[in-house]
């Protein structure tokens, strides 16, 4: 059951088999009810979208090539829409949730969890002041079509799981000894309050 970008997984903590109410603290822990905050890529920036939409007319106009003056290119225009295929399926997040438990970066056909136990930091930053702290950089991933994803290699940190759809607004993810994350959800705020507090109702514990 889900609303309003929260979602809730496991039995109902009202209702048991038999329909009689169930308090919520009579229930096993395993059958209680479990809340899912869902945030979807941000949308992007108008700098990133120009790029994008730049790089999406580039297939539209060899194919209309293809269709109207010749097949030469059909095999160019083939390899073009495979790597863009790719991109958007394997490299481009389409959503993070927030549960109980860990942070889950979600692709079309793959996922991701990242324990919250191993969050040590989550905050938000902008260009300016990530240059300031990792010096020069360069990508190493897709880049261009929706944004910037895979990593981002930089002077002072190495590696850092990048997966950013605008050039602000972006969340910095601490993991310590593993690679950081870089991430631009939706509702930054709000998203970096709830993994902040789920962190930390998990450190009372």
């Amino acid at each position: 059951m889900c609303g309003r970008g929260r979602c809730w997984a496991g039995r109902s903590p009202l209702i048991d088999e038999l329909g009689t109410l169930v308090p919520f603290a009579s229930q096993p822990t395993g059958s209680r009810l479990r809340m899912k905050y869902h945030y979807r890529l941000a949308p992007m920036t108008l700098d990133v979208l120009v790029l994008t939409v730049i790089l999406l007319l580039i297939p539209v106009a060899i194919q209309v090539w293809v269709l109207v003056v010749s097949l030469s290119l059909l095999v160019p225009l083939l390899f073009i829409y495979g790597i863009y295929a790719w991109d958007w399926l394997r490299f481009r997040p389409s959503r993070f949730v927030i549960d109980e438990d860990a942070l889950e970066v979600v692709w079309p056909l793959k996922r991701r969890r990242i324990r919250r136990a191993d969050i040590e930091d989550v905050r938000l930053t902008d260009r300016r002041a990530l240059r300031r702290e990792l010096g020069w950089g360069f990508r190493v991933g897709a880049g261009g079509l929706g944004g910037a994803f895979g990593w981002l290699w930089t002077q002072r940190r190495g590696p850092v799981q990048m997966y950013v759809s605008r050039n602000r607004d972006l969340v910095w993810i601490e993991m310590g000894d593993a690679r950081p994350w870089l991430i631009t959800p939706e509702r930054p705020g709000e998203f970096i309050q709830r993994l902040s507090t789920e962190r930390s109702a998990e450190e009372r514990m």
